[in-house]
């Protein structure tokens, strides 16, 4: 369910701040993936302690991580520990607090509207059944525009946690990952000025 398009500002603002959470010391899976290896001293917790959520919350936000990038022939949010990531950004935005905690509540009310219990009771097709109108365009209804509004931010939290995490970036192929034993050369060796290149747009 990931895959809308963030704006280029946003994306930033998350990076940073991704880098500046990177050394805390509570997460039990996620790691920035632009950050230096943990030394052997820096043992994770076998846990992770919300810092924002209750459990309940926090087990919701886990479910949705893992629904919007599920785990299948590769990694996913689970594996990547992206709900670590959405509380820990939670815990330091009061803004972003407020709409989880308001989406939270009404993703709830709207299951037990429909269903008769909370979100993370029902079967997972349910879920997924519930999700789509608020993640899909296409499925939109005016009625639901609260639970879009919420779907949007948690994806975009979800998407952010996942590629700057090690799992996520890896999951890209990312070269800067890939170990050389040399510096590799140049490919034109039959033009190392590069005149056969078109010229630079700026």
């Amino acid at each position: 369910m990931a895959g809308q398009s963030v704006e280029r500002r946003e994306i930033l603002r998350i990076l940073a701040t991704a880098a500046g959470v990177a050394a805390f010391p509570g997460f039990s899976k996620w790691s920035f993936a632009c950050g230096h290896a943990r030394t052997l001293l820096q043992i994770r917790p076998a846990l992770y302690t919300p810092l924002f959520f209750n459990a309940a919350e926090y087990t919701l936000i886990e479910r949705l991580t893992e629904i919007i990038i599920p785990s299948d022939e590769t990694p996913g949010a689970h594996e990547a520990g992206v709900s670590e990531f959405v509380d820990l950004m939670a815990s330091r935005d009061t803004d972003l607090q407020g709409r989880l905690r308001t989406g939270l509540t009404w993703l709830n009310a709207h299951s037990k509207a429909l269903h008769g219990e909370p979100f993370i009771q029902l079967a997972a097709h349910k879920q997924v059944a519930i999700l789509e109108p608020l993640a899909y365009k296409a499925k939109f209804r005016e009625n639901d525009k609260t639970g879009h509004e919420f779907f949007d931010t948690i994806r975009e939290y979800t998407v952010m946690g996942f590629y700057t995490s090690e799992i996520g970036l890896k999951e890209l192929d990312f070269p800067g990952f890939k170990f050389y034993a040399e510096s590799p050369a140049c490919p034109h060796t039959d033009d190392p000025e590069h005149l056969h290149l078109p010229p630079p747009k700026w």
